[in-house]
């Protein structure tokens, strides 16, 4: 895996050590014909490698714009990103789509599954986006969805799936490429307590194999429960950051 940063003109910054991520001031804010929506207003973190985080908030709170902001997705109006050690503005630098690609797992509540799909070609599309050969995506990719328990259903679609195998094939998808970090938003959203219990097993059973960072946003407070540090968010300000 290149881990190699995006090219980008952008000063670097110093981090804190063996911060994954460091977001300092970040505001988000949206227009909405004449309203402008302020969805973060100056949000300042640090992630460290390794850590198991959850982002905890009612509807509205702004949890999954920080989230999607973490990853790279979207862009803060003020303020600054540092992924691993590298400054991300309000420009995205090049290449920022190539370095996601390898360096984060996206799992989202709604799954984002592609239809004509089945589950083995779902899974392996982030592997065959970084040009991996057909042959280590597919084993890779059997082997994933083996390990979430899916291995007899490598060949189904997502309407032929339930909403439990549909999030564990999501999250088989957002390990494919080995990320340092993951992002979970609301991954048990849309599931019932006992197999919300299981993905979120699941999630930190496998986030420990890949020693790999884990961030998860949450309304729940059972998941958040699970997690060593709890970050409380609240109409876009962070109002408690517990085991920090």
């Amino acid at each position: 895996m290149n881990e190699s940063a995006p090219e980008s003109s952008m000063a670097a910054v110093t981090s804190q050590p063996n911060a994954v991520l460091d977001a300092r001031g970040v505001h988000k804010s949206y227009r909405i014909g004449p309203r402008v929506l302020q969805v973060l207003r100056g949000v300042t973190l640090a992630i460290q490698r390794g850590e198991f985080v959850a982002l905890r908030g009612a509807s509205g709170a702004g949890k999954s714009t920080l989230l999607h902001l973490l990853g790279g997705l979207d862009t803060p109006n003020a303020g600054s990103i540092l992924f691993d050690g590298w400054l991300n503005l309000a420009n995205p630098p090049t290449g920022l789509s190539a370095w996601r690609n390898q360096q984060v797992g996206f799992i989202f509540q709604a799954y984002h599954l592609l239809p004509e799909l089945d589950a083995l070609e779902n899974v392996c599309l982030p592997a065959r986006i970084h040009r991996t050969t057909a042959q280590a995506a597919t084993r890779r990719g059997r082997e994933l969805l083996g390990r979430v328990g899916l291995g007899d259903r490598l060949d189904h679609k997502p309407f032929e799936l339930s909403g439990g195998e549909q999030q564990r094939v999501a999250i088989a998808r957002a390990l494919i490429n080995g990320p340092r970090l993951i992002l979970a938003d609301e991954p048990t959203g849309n599931l019932d307590s006992h197999t919300g219990e299981e993905i979120i097993n699941l999630l930190c059973q496998l986030r420990d194999e890949q020693s790999a960072t884990l961030l998860i946003a949450t309304h729940d407070t059972k998941v958040a429960t699970r997690a060593p540090r709890v970050i409380e968010l609240e109409d876009g300000i962070i109002r408690a950051d517990v085991g920090k």
